[in-house]
């Protein structure tokens, strides 16, 4: 038997309460965007040395609101400022979380597939003809060898 490191049940209900408190996040961060992969190659990025660099550029405009183009918004920009701030142990939070989640999926998916390869190799080596025929044939699908067909003939020499 492979090792089995992770040994857990998800119940229906325990699920359904995962689930509603991820909504429960969704509807707090009414906000949140969804941008495309374009949009995300597009934007400059804000690193942890940038941050500095931010917070020393917002306290800079609002002491010299005067250097600032009318339509410059300190206040926008303040807002902003403290909502990267607030946001940044939740996505810490939400990283390690999910990361975790990840993990376990990976480990679990693992086992279920090193032990279904055992179930599949113990029908094989019982045989057909004990009462397995049509179940080692739906097993034995996962390994068939796909063939491409060419549908198009080939070009004639020219």
């Amino acid at each position: 038997m492979p090792d089995n490191r992770v040994s857990a049940e998800l119940s229906e209900a325990d699920q359904q309460s995962v689930l509603a408190a991820i909504e429960t996040i969704r509807q707090k961060l009414p906000f949140l965007i969804d941008l495309t992969p374009e949009q995300r190659r597009s934007l400059p990025k804000m690193g942890d040395k940038s941050r500095a660099f931010v917070a020393q550029a917002l306290d800079v405009a609002a002491q010299n609101e005067d250097i600032l183009p009318r339509s410059f918004d300190v206040e926008e920009m303040r807002k902003d400022v403290e909502l990267i701030a607030a946001l940044a142990p939740i996505l810490t939070a939400l990283a390690q979380l999910q990361e975790l989640i990840e993990d376990t999926f990976l480990e679990v998916g693992s086992e279920a597939y090193t032990s279904a390869l055992l179930v599949y190799q113990f029908a094989h080596r019982a045989g057909k003809g004990a009462a397995l025929d049509s179940a080692l044939d739906a097993l034995s699908q996962r390994f068939a060898r796909k063939t491409a067909k060419n549908t198009t003939p080939p070009a004639p020499p020219q």
